[in-house]
Order: C-alpha cells, then sequence, then structure tokens
C-alpha cells in the first residue's frame, strides 16, 4: 500500500492531517509508513496535481470520496465538505475506509 500526505508549507492544517494519519495507521496497520510530500513548489505541485493542502491518497486515490480534480494545481489549502460543513482536514473516517479498501 502506498501512502502519501502531500501539504503546502503555508497550510495550518497540514500537521494535524499528518498526526490523524499516524493515528490511524497505528490502529488500523501496524508497520505502514506514509510518504510526506511537499508541494509548496508549483512545478511539484503540477506534477503530481497537488489539490491542495493537506491531501491524503491511498495508492494514488484521494481519501475524499467522489472527489473531483479541480485542474488547478496551486499550491494552496484545500477545503474539505464534510459532514460538519467545510473543513481543513478531511473526514477521520475517510482515511480509515480508504486504508480498510486498500
Amino acid at each position: 500500500m502506498r501512502i502519501e500526505l502531500l501539504w503546502f508549507d503555508d497550510c495550518p492544517n497540514h500537521d494535524a492531517a499528518r498526526t490523524m494519519l499516524r493515528e490511524v495507521l497505528a490502529e488500523r496497520s501496524a508497520g505502514e509508513e506514509f510518504e510526506s510530500i511537499d508541494a509548496s513548489d508549483p512545478a511539484v505541485a503540477e506534477r503530481l496535481r497537488f489539490p491542495g493542502s493537506p491531501t491524503i491518497r491511498i495508492d494514488g486515490v484521494d481519501v475524499e470520496p467522489g472527489f473531483e480534480d479541480p485542474g488547478d494545481y496551486t499550491p494552496r489549502c484545500r477545503l474539505y465538505a464534510t459532514a460538519e460543513g467545510l473543513r481543513g482536514l478531511p473526514e477521520r473516517s475517510w482515511i480509515e475506509a480508504a486504508i480498510d479498501g486498500a
């Protein structure tokens, strides 16, 4: 399983996403590691099709259910439409489901 955390340096949410991902991995798949990728450079963001920070992908698939590629890969913060409204982090259950389904 390939797990990636893509982030933008000026995003205030990437540290919380990293912590949540570590917690989920500790609970779900002992020993799994993830790659932390700084997409602050516009060339890197474009190459990785970076939709905003933080982004978590499992085997190349975004954890957000129904994710649609925005086509704009400018390094920036990302908002998620969660059950509680727009948030700067994906729902924990999305990460759990993506890992369980991989």
